[in-house]
């Protein structure tokens, strides 16, 4: 029989960024089911609040920590407090996101801002305020959320796919920075998936018909489907694994 062991997160703690819904809610539960605590992380209490609620009813060990991930001060102060009063922050999946579609030339300069504070800034505040407890104590995992786009383009979203490309080149940098520390600093970059955030492409006939037709897998991916991934990165199965971007994306990276 194989040896699962190294895959168990049984007594690791794991903070989830922008998980009250869609991929980063799909993440922390699986995390669970594989034996991590949660740490639910996002602006509105309401809604992390019922999140946890509908985790820990599932049997999961559940905490809730609200900040706002573009606020450099706030992160530091929020994940200094966390761990000084709970403990340590094990595993980090920096997921929090957003999209605006508007063609390049008429994109709106205050929303290529906040693109670059939602998708870039806040993997650079979360990550590093957590790696500094991270390496004090010699270990940790970050995965940070990147994209199908951070290997390709489409139309109407350039800026959101610079953001995603700098996600990929950040995740190097802090394995490059942080390996040595005993961190494992990795990305997953997910295709298309039926989430909230692309719920107008869901509803597109015209574009579903495209991506089946573009996509390998013949379909849109499913938020369970990228469990899997975040398990192996979060786990010591990875141990030797660092700076690598890993495309859950039914093959639509690897097809013309």
């Amino acid at each position: 029989m194989p040896d699962l062991t190294r895959f168990s997160l049984q007594g690791k703690r794991a903070l989830v960024t922008g998980s009250s819904q869609g991929i980063g809610f799909a993440l922390a539960r699986g995390l669970a089911r594989a034996g991590a605590r949660l740490v639910l992380n996002g602006r509105d209490t309401g809604k992390l609040a019922k999140a946890a609620e509908a985790l820990a009813a599932e049997g999961a060990e559940v905490e809730t920590l609200a900040f706002d991930a573009t606020d450099h001060d706030a992160v530091r102060a929020a994940i200094d407090s966390f761990e000084a009063e709970h403990g340590p922050i094990d595993i980090l999946i920096n997921n929090a996101g957003m999209q605006h579609r508007t063609a390049l030339e008429d994109f709106p300069a205050d929303a290529f801002e906040r693109l670059l504070q939602t998708n870039i800034a806040s993997v650079f505040h979360v990550g590093q305020a957590v790696a500094r407890h991270m390496i004090a104590r010699g270990r940790g995992k970050i995965i940070n959320i990147a994209s199908v786009q951070t290997a390709l383009a489409r139309p109407g979203i350039a800026p959101y796919t610079a953001t995603k490309g700098a996600v990929a080149n950040l995740t190097k940098g802090m394995a490059t920075d942080w390996a040595r520390h005993g961190l494992q600093c990795n990305a997953i970059a997910p295709g298309y998936f039926d989430t909230p955030l692309n719920a107008a492409l869901v509803a597109d006939p015209e574009f579903s018909a495209w991506l089946e037709k573009r996509t390998p897998a013949g379909r849109w991916g499913q938020v369970e489907e990228l469990v899997g991934a975040a398990v192996f990165l979060s786990s010591e199965a990875s141990s030797f694994v660092n700076g690598h971007t890993l495309f859950v994306d039914g093959g639509i990276t690897a097809s013309l």
